[in-house]
This record gives structure tokens, C-alpha cells and sequence, in this order.
């Protein structure tokens, strides 16, 4: 701002009659602050903003307006050369200001002040606004909601032990918990047990043969065992039937008999008085057929032990029973206290095993086990090695467990439990007792979560029976036991994989393989061998194996349906097709045939003809396909003009004027398709009738190559020119070798001259244009609104016109067929063009927040409210093949391609405030799978100018940057594929709108009456500029190989972006 001293006192301070007002400034001292601020939210229009100036509010409008200046709202500003000025001003009070474009001229109190575009400050009018005494009420329109989108492709869950049949037991509960902490899940939740009646119900309905499962005694029982005082003659006579009942209600808790002749013998923890008897040496003698307690000494009895006292009674290890074989066993996790006095207390596990456990495998399990305290000890004081830390790095609570798996005893108990558990799983494998041993068996192979490495990596072997997390193990040990140990436990779940399928036991054995072994893709074929092929389908699925793989697994269910979903969802039709022509030729013929028709639904007919070509018995169905793709035209007709001329017996006959047509064609927009057509012929067999067609597409390649020296065809010149043909060896003769041209390609000279072009608003159509695309031929389509879409030619003759309303377009990659869009209330009308056939159909109403602007005329990616979904686009009604639910946020915009899809993800906070913005990035192949998912870290506000590519190219932006703010490196993210970035300016003045492509980039200027496209390449190279003059924004479009741009006056212009062509499209 100019200061006071040498301060311009203009000679005329306001300006008179009828203006044209860009902008309008309200003065609170003048009219009041709340005054001031009536008259600025009654003149606000959408697109309007607000800034800070010299004390008042500054309203830019969106469009100039023509007011009387005695009657505006408030202080007209007009345009002049980009400065905004609330004066006329001579020239020489210009000069002498000397504002730059974008800048403000304010005449007040008599002087002339100049406020620069860093100066000025934007105002929220969301904060003059007090809402506080509002309700919000929820409004229902008055007509029929809008159908709801099925999902078409219900999830399949992963398998589970139920799959594979009854044979297969539930894993038990002690395997669950192993599993969790294997997994880095901690503690899972097991299935309820039985409520106390229904237990007691069945303590008097005595089953035969139930199993018993070891547990600790519950708290009325050990009360009972430690108050009962029964004299010996009366428990005589009363010992039968006292233990019949006990027997009775142990069973019903799931406890084992009582000690004594006949009986298993009871490992628990004595209850509270018992310990306490023990402890100060009250314990009855004549305990012989009372139950044993294997338990740790109280604190007394640890003090009298200490200072010398030898009268604790004790049980040696070896006076630890062996379970009874056949018999099973639950190894079960102690509570809370429990393990806390274990953790800070002796050790009281078993030191050895009885003499029948001598196996070699448990020899290995021990040899490795064994040993690791005294290594552990002498290492404990020193600081283990630094490894690369995750990306996020582990948790404050993370680095405490590893610290008390290292210095406290809680390593070695975490170590001697899991110790136990797999020398008690190896037990039961070689004890043959299969069924629990299946029941406790854990999976192997297994990628574990990031906590588990910290909560279960143990060092290599050790001498002895105990696992010690401690040290740095690698990736491989994760559950503490080496590859050794795995080996093992593999080793030994192959043989019961062996054993299981020599006894035709099929659904466990491939239980094994699945869910032990993790082996998924050879229990689907081990299943398909067997007949089991629904369960080998939804294996295939539930484990995500290849996509190609589950489309042949469910068409070898017989269920097509479900196939062809998933084939279309992750386009593995022809990795399905290749998976079943060696082993079921019939069905992969079935699966091209449906391929083909899914093809040509979706109006991609070359790649049609192409999938159902190799069924010989089938090509009479092409013959339809290749019709109406040579009636679509373009670069895919031609090929398909080449098959429809030599794959049929009448194609001569009856192809021959639409060659002959083609190829005397002199236009230079159908010299691509001959290209495309010479290329094609050349695949073909060599035969007369492809010997007929040489010579006249030599002869119209030689004219292109005179005429469209920017268009590549030496290469196919020289392979015509070397067919072995007579034809052909006497045109060689008369023809000199062509030289290569030197003359580039427009889009490869970055430094020719800008392209220019600059339509007035005498130019206007007859229609308001609301978007546009360019089709193959330089055909346009054009969305005009309630009046319908209209097909139009190079020259803007109708050749289509389609009476649906149509405000945006979704064209399909191969131009044959559009998506027209309209506004209805919160919902959208949805339409289809078949741009072949010419005609349209509605389809339906739904709700949509953001959608791709293209599509492959099979699926259609969409976004409503947080929700991304892949949409049916040949359904009847609107379904989804494939969703991503609840991202978080709101997408704001989606982007596609055919091997990429990216989104972008606004997040908010409740309160409405800017949290962060996200880019997603997915790979379609085989399904959409997310492989990219990264903030835009320098950006701090809500941007509204936002911009994406499909392999993740994302750029954030402000048309102003607020005053103080400073331009960063983070509102921009790379893609995620290897190709340069584009060159973005951080803040350019006056920009309103930013388009990204592969190779170009737009960018939409307003500078009052003013509306500027400017094409740049990937360097920032400025190849072409567009301006319109008059009110309505550009409405801009960039797709492969042109952009074009339009606005609501109906002047419609594109630009050819491999020749650098310019295209006037007139809307009559």
C-alpha cells in the first residue's frame, strides 16, 4: 500500500452513471459494522468472495454486473487492464500508481491507495452468521426415494473349520489364544459357556464316554475341601456317594474326577484356606485319597524356606502324573493375579517329562528350546542391535513389553507357556490322537501383524525346555521357534495330511493343507481332484487367490453367474480362459463365448471379435459384432474392417465398397484409420484376397505421407514394401525409396510458436453447451441440458440427437456409447446413449457425490458420500460389483484408467473444520486391490481447486492464497508409477481451475470479463492458449489426445493435441 507521504489525490474520487461493477466495497465506519454486513451477504452471489480493505469488506463478484452507481449496494469497482479501481483515473494518475495486474486502487478520503494482492486478507462469511438458535430438520422429498444400490457379489468369508465338514473338531481354546498372540492380537474371546442351571441339569444325566477336561476347581468347592471337618467313620460309610455326586457336578463344570483309585489326578491351584494352612503348617495327615495340589509355596512358607526352614512340604516334578492316554487335555491360561505372582515368583514348572516322551522330534524340540536362560542372563544387561524400525515406529507400549520380555521374569514364562503348548501338540501327533491334536493345531505360514515381531521374536536354539523372547529373530521365527521347529511342526502336518487322505478322510485332509499348512492353492486343486467343487470355489475366493483362479473354480461349480461377476469385477477373463483350456477345453470355450458377449455388451466389438475368433464354431456370432464396430468407425473400426473383409466367405463381396470408401478418402482426420487398417491387414494370413488389398493401401499410405507429414508411417511403409508379393515387387520397382521424414510431431516441439485462440461473444451458439467430449472420427458429442445431448460432425451438422436431459457426459473408452447425467433435486437422472445405434433409454435415479468421468462401458466407479463403488453399467438396475465403504470422509474426485483408479478423500472434523486430505490409489488387475494411500501433509485447509490423475498424480490448491501463507511442497503427491511430474505453479494470480493429464496439463484463468484455458506440457511449456470474452466460466475437458473447451454461451473449441489442430464447433 502507498504511504501517506507523496500520497495521489486522483482529480475525480468515485465513479458516475452506469458501470460495470466487478466488485463492491462496503465502509463500516460509513454505514455501520452491522449495516456493512447486511449489505454484503444481500449482494453475495455464488462464486462471490470476501476480503479485508482498508477497514471494510471487499465483494469480488463472480460475474461483473451493470449498475447505476447512485444505486448500488455499495462503493462500485471496476476492471480496467486487471487492476480493480473505485475511480476513473487518468493516464498520467496511473502511470504514477503503477499497479501491477490483480491489484486494487481505493480512492478514500480523497486519496488514491494501491493494495497489492498479498494484502488483502479473505473474509469467512460462515462466521457472521449466528446459528446457534437453529434446528435442524430433516426434509423428505415428496416423491418415491430413489432405489437403493445391491450389491450384486456378496463377500465370501474367509473358510472356517466348519467348512471342511464335521470331521474337522473346533479349534480349542487354548489354540485360539496361542493363535492371537501368534497373530500379535493378544487375547481373543472364546465361546460362552453354559449357564449354572443347565449345567447342573446335566450333572444328573450321566453320559458315557464325555470328555473331561482338566481345570481349576471352583471357589464352593475348594470352601467345601478346605472346611470339611467329616469324622473318619462317618466319611467311611459316606465316601461312595459323595463322590458319585461330585463326579456328577464336576462333569457338568467341565472338571476331572477327584484323585483316588481309578482316577486321573487333579492339577489345580489350592483354594485361599488351603494355602493359608499350608503356609503356617496346618495340613491334616492322612491325605492319601485327597487330591494332590501341584502349587507354588505361600509367602510364609517362601520365608521359612528362605532363612533355612526344610519342613515345607513340596512336590517334586517328578511326582507329576502323566495324562492317561486318551484322555484330553486343555493347557489353560491363568488369571490376571496369577500370572503376576508367577511372573514375580519361583518357578514351578515341571523341569522334565516322563521317559515316554523321548521322541526324536521332541529330542529337536528340546535340543532348540533348552538352553536359552544362561545366554539370555549374559546378555540381559546390554542393549540389543538396532534393526529398521516399521514405518510408524512401535508404540510407547510396545517398547515396554519388549523391555519386560527382556528384564523381567516375564520372558521366561511367556517362553516356558509356549514351550508347553507345542512339546503337548507334538505329544498328541504322535500319540495318534488326530482329532485333538487337529483341535489345538496352529497354522503355519502366516504373515504376522507388525506387534508380533516384538512380542514373540525369540534367539536360535537353546539347550534348554524353554522359549526366551528375547534378541532378534528375523521374520521367520516369528512364534518363537525357528525354522527348525517349523520345519517340524510342517513336516509333521504333511504326514497327517498323508494319513488322512490314504483313509479317504478328503475334508479334513484338506483342512490340513488350508488352514494348517496355509498351502490355499493346493487344497483348491487337492479338492477339485476329490469332486468337492463348491467348497474348492469358495476356498479359492474366501482366500483371495488369483482372480483368474476363482472365476475357473466357480465355473467348475456351475455357478456362471457368480463367475462371470467376478471376471468382469477384476477383468480375468483371459486368465480364467487360459486356466481352463489345458484341463476342460469345453469350458473354456463356454467362458470366451461369454467373455465375447460380455465384450460386446459393453460395445468394445474389436476386442469381441478378438476373444471369440479362436471358437471356430462360434465366429458367425462376430459376424454382428464386426458390422456395428465398423459402423462406430474410428482406428477399432478399421481393424475390424480387415476381418469382416477376410475372416468370412461373402466378407469380400460385401466389405468391399466400405474399403474402397476408406481407402480413396482424402480427408486427413481418416488417416489414422488407415494406418490402423494397414497394420491389421498385415497380421492376417497371407492369402488373394489379402494380396488384393496391398496395393491400394500402399498407394493411400504414400498420399497420407504427402499430406500428414506429422503422421508416423515409415515403418508400415517399409513392411509393405517387403511382402513377398508379385503386386508388390512390381510396384518396388516404379517407386523410389521413400526417405524418413523429418518433420516432428507438434506434440513432441515444445518450442513452436503458442497456438492462440480468442473467441468474442458475437461467437455464441444457440445453445447454453454444458459439457462436451470429442469421439473417434472428430465427431463431438454435446450435453445441452433439458434440450438433450446432439451427436455433431467435424463441421457441426447434427447426425444424432438424443431427447434425454443431459448436463455432464461419461463417454466409454471406446466412444461408442456415453452416460448422460442430470440433476434432479438430491438425486441424479441417469441415461444411456448408444452412439452407434443412435438411440437412448433412461436407466435410473440414484444419489452421487463425485464419478469418473469415463468409463469402459461395463463399469462405472462412482463415489456416494463416503462410499467408492465399481457400478454394473449393463444392469438394469443400479448394482455394484465391487465397494469401498466408510473412507472416512467425503471424495471430492475419482480418476481411472485401465490399470488405476484413484481417489481423493476430503476428511473433516464434527465441528466441520479442515482435518487432512488423502489420496487413494488402487490396481484394477484381478480386482481392485489398494496398493497407495498418502496425505497431502502440506495442506492445511479446505482447497477449491483440487486435481487428479489415475496412476495418483494429486495437486491442492487456493485461487488466493491467504495473507502469511507460504506455499509448500506437500500439496502436491507424485504419482505413484515411474514418469515425470508436472511443473505446477504453487499460486498463480487469477488461476480459478487446474486439469491434470498423462502428458498436458489446463489451467483456468478469470480476470474479469476474461476466461483463459492455457495448455502446458509435462515442463510447464505453454503450447496453447483459449480465451472467451464474456461472463460465463469455461467449462474445460482433457482426454486422450485432445481437450476441449466450452461455456453457457454455446462456443464450443478443441485442439488435436498430436497435430496442434484447431477445431471450431459451431451449436446451431
Amino acid at each position: 500500500m502507498s504511504g501517506p507521504s507523496g500520497a495521489l489525490r486522483p482529480r475525480i474520487h468515485v465513479h458516475r452513471g452506469t458501470v460495470v461493477a466487478a466488485a463492491f466495497w462496503f465502509h463500516p465506519g460509513t454505514l455501520g459494522a452491522t449495516e456493512a454486513r447486511a449489505r454484503v451477504l444481500a449482494a453475495w452471489r455464488p462464486g462471490a468472495t470476501v476480503w479485508a480493505l482498508a477497514g471494510g469488506h471487499l465483494l469480488r463478484l463472480a460475474t461483473p454486473c451493470t449498475v447505476a452507481v447512485d444505486a448500488a449496494p455499495g462503493l462500485p469497482l471496476v476492471l480496467e487492464s486487471g487492476v480493480l479501481t473505485s475511480a476513473p483515473l487518468a493516464a498520467k494518475e496511473r502511470e504514477r500508481l503503477a499497479p501491477p495486474p490483480g491489484a486494487v486502487v481505493l480512492v478514500h478520503e480523497g486519496v488514491a491507495r494501491l493494495h497489492v494482492p498479498g494484502e488483502l486478507r479473505q473474509v469467512d462469511l460462515g462466521a457472521w452468521l449466528d446459528v446457534s438458535g437453529w434446528q435442524r430438520m430433516q426434509v423428505k422429498g415428496l416423491g418415491a426415494p430413489p432405489p437403493t444400490m445391491r450389491h450384486m457379489l456378496a463377500p465370501v468369508p474367509p473358510p472356517t473349520r466348519e467348512w471342511f465338514g464335521p470331521g474337522v473338531p473346533a479349534l480349542a481354546p487354548e489354540a485360539q489364544r496361542m493363535l492371537a498372540l501368534m497373530e500379535g492380537r493378544g487375547e481373543v474371546v472364546v465361546a460362552r459357556r453354559e449357564g449354572w442351571l443347565a449345567r447342573l441339569r446335566r450333572a444328573f444325566s450321566r453320559r458315557p464316554g464325555e470328555t473331561v477336561v482338566v481345570r481349576r476347581e471352583g471357589l464352593f468347592a475348594r470352601l467345601r475341601q478346605a472346611f470339611s471337618a467329616r469324622p473318619a467313620a462317618a466319611e467311611d460309610i459316606a465316601t461312595a456317594q459323595r463322590r458319585e455326586r461330585s463326579a456328577r457336578v464336576r462333569r457338568a463344570f467341565g472338571l476331572k474326577p477327584e484323585a483316588g483309585s481309578g482316577t486321573a489326578m487333579t492339577v489345580r491351584r489350592g483354594g485361599l484356606f488351603s494355602r493359608l494352612r499350608q503356609a503356617f503348617g496346618a495340613r491334616p495327615a492322612g491325605s492319601s485319597d485327597t487330591a494332590m495340589t501341584v502349587r507354588r509355596g505361600g509367602l510364609l512358607s517362601r520365608l521359612r524356606q528362605a532363612f533355612g526352614a526344610k519342613n515345607t512340604m513340596t512336590a517334586p516334578s517328578s511326582a507329576r502324573p502323566a495324562a492317561a492316554a486318551g484322555s484330553a487335555m486343555t493347557v489353560r491360561r491363568g488369571g490376571l493375579f496369577s500370572r503376576l505372582r508367577q511372573a514375580f515368583g519361583a518357578d514351578s514348572a515341571p523341569s522334565g517329562t516322563g521317559p515316554g516322551s523321548s521322541s526324536p522330534l521332541l529330542q529337536a524340540l528340546r535340543s532348540w528350546l533348552g538352553g536359552g536362560a544362561s545366554e539370555s542372563q549374559s546378555t540381559q544387561g546390554s542393549q540389543p542391535a538396532r534393526t529398521q524400525a516399521p514405518p510408524r515406529g512401535p508404540s510407547a507400549f510396545e517398547r515396554m513389553k519388549a523391555w519386560m520380555l527382556q528384564h523381567t521374569p516375564l520372558g521366561p514364562l511367556v517362553g516356558k507357556r509356549k514351550g508347553d503348548y507345542l512339546r503337548n501338540l507334538l505329544e498328541m501327533f504322535e500319540e495318534g490322537r488326530l482329532d485333538e491334536a487337529l483341535r489345538h493345531a496352529i497354522p503355519l505360514g502366516k504373515d504376522p501383524d507388525p506387534q508380533a515381531q516384538l512380542a514373540l521374536g525369540v534367539p536360535g536354539p537353546r539347550e534348554q525346555l524353554r522359549i526366551q523372547p528375547r534378541g532378534s529373530s528375523g521374520s521367520a521365527q516369528v512364534f518363537g521357534g525357528g525354522p527348525a521347529v517349523f520345519e517340524a511342526l510342517r513336516e509333521r502336518y504333511r504326514t497327517t495330511f498323508r494319513r488322512l487322505e490314504r483313509e479317504g478322510r478328503i475334508d479334513e485332509a484338506a483342512f490340513v493343507l488350508a488352514e494348517l499348512l496355509n498351502a490355499a492353492e493346493e487344497a483348491v486343486s487337492f479338492l477339485e481332484r476329490h469332486g468337492r467343487l463348491r467348497l474348492a470355489a469358495e476356498l479359492a475366493e474366501g482366500r483371495e487367490l488369483p482372480a483368474g483362479l476363482v472365476v475357473r473354480q466357480w465355473l467348475l461349480a456351475r455357478d456362471v453367474a457368480r463367475a462371470v461377476a467376478i471376471a468382469r469385477r477384476g477383468g480375468a477373463f483371459a486368465d480364467a480362459v487360459l486356466r481352463l483350456e489345458k484341463s476342460h477345453p469345453r469350458e473354456a470355450e463356454a467362458l470366451r463365448l461369454l467373455w465375447a458377449e460380455s465384450l460386446a455388451e459393453a460395445g468394445n466389438w474389436a476386442r469381441a471379435v478378438e476373444a471369440v475368433w479362436p471358437v471356430t464354431s462360434a465366429r458367425h456370432l462376430a459376424r454382428a459384432w464386426v458390422e456395428r464396430g465398423v459402423h462406430a468407425g474410428g482406428e477399432s473400426g478399421a481393424k475390424l474392417l480387415v476381418h469382416w473383409m477376410l475372416g468370412f466367405p461373402d466378407g469380400f463381396s460385401t466389405a468391399r465398397g466400405q474399403v474402397e470408401a476408406l481407402l480413396s478418402d482424402t480427408s486427413p482426420e481418416r488417416a489414422p484409420e488407415r494406418l490402423a487398417f494397414a497394420t491389421e491387414l498385415l497380421r492376417e494370413e497371407p492369402s488373394d484376397a489379402q494380396a488384393a488389398l496391398l496395393v491400394p493401401t500402399f498407394r493411400a499410405l504414400m498420399r497420407d505421407r504427402a499430406t500428414q507429414p506429422s503422421l508416423a508411417l515409415d515403418a508400415i511403409l517399409k513392411r509393405l514394401r517387403a511382402v513377398k508379393e508379385p503386386a508388390m515387387a512390381a510396384l518396388r520397382t516404379d517407386l523410389p525409396t521413400p526417405k524418413e521424414s523429418s518433420i516432428p510431431v507438434w506434440s513432441a516441439t515444445p518450442h513452436v510458436p503458442t497456438v492462440r485462440v480468442t473467441l468474442e461473444e458475437n461467437d455464441a451458439g444457440a445453445h447454453a453447451v454444458h459439457d462436451a467430449v470429442v469421439l473417434p472420427g472428430r465427431r463431438v458429442l454435446l450435453a445441452l441440458g433439458e434440450a438433450g445431448a446432439r451427436l455433431v460432425d467435424a463441421d457441426g451438422r447434427t447426425l444424432a440427437w438424443f431427447d434425454v436431459p443431459a448436463f455432464a457426459l461419461v463417454i466409454s473408452t471406446q466412444g461408442d456409447r456415453a452416460l448422460a447425467l442430470a440433476r434432479r433435486g438430491d438425486v441424479w437422472r441417469l441415461s444411456r446413449l448408444d452412439l452407434v445405434a443412435r438411440r437412448a433409454s433412461r436407466w435410473c435415479d440414484t444419489e452421487l457425490g463425485a464419478w469418473a468421468p469415463t468409463y469402459d462401458g461395463d463399469r462405472w466407479f462412482v463415489a456416494v458420500r463416503d462410499t467408492v463403488l465399481m457400478v454394473d453399467a449393463l444392469a438394469d438396475d443400479l448394482r455394484s460389483l465391487w465397494r469401498v465403504p466408510k473412507v472416512g470422509g467425503a471424495v471430492l474426485e475419482l480418476a481411472v484408467d485401465e490399470q488405476h483408479l484413484s481417489f481423493l478423500v476430503l476428511h473433516l472434523s464434527e465441528d466441520q473444520d479442515f482435518r487432512r486430505l488423502e489420496r487413494w490409489g488402487h490396481a484394477l488387475e484381478g480386482g481392485p486391490t489398494l496398493r497407495h494411500r498418502a496425505e497431502l501433509a502440506g495442506v492445511a485447509w479446505t482447497p477449491d481447486i483440487h486435481t487428479l490423475t489415475a496412476d495418483g498424480e494429486a495437486v491442492a490448491a487456493r485461487s488466493v492464497a491467504p495473507e502469511g501463507e507460504t506455499p509448500s511442497r506437500g500439496d502436491v503427491l507424485s504419482p505413484f508409477v515411474s514418469r515425470p511430474n508436472h511443473v505446477v505453479p504453487r499460486t498463480e494470480p487469477l488461476r480459478v481451475g487446474l486439469v491434470l493429464g498423462r502428458g498436458w496439463s489446463l489451467t483456468r484463468f478469470s480476470a474479469g470479463t476474461s476466461r483463459t484455458t492455457s495448455l502446458r506440457d509435462v515442463v510447464g511449456h505453454l503450447r496453447a492458449s483459449v480465451e472467451f470474452t464474456g461472463t460465463p466460466p469455461q467449462v474445460v475437458r482433457l482426454g486422450e489426445g485432445w481437450f476441449i473447451v466450452h461455456d453457457l454461451m454455446g462456443r464450443v473449441v478443441w485442439l488435436d493435441l498430436h497435430s496442434g489442430e484447431v477445431h471450431r464447433v459451431p451449436v446451431a
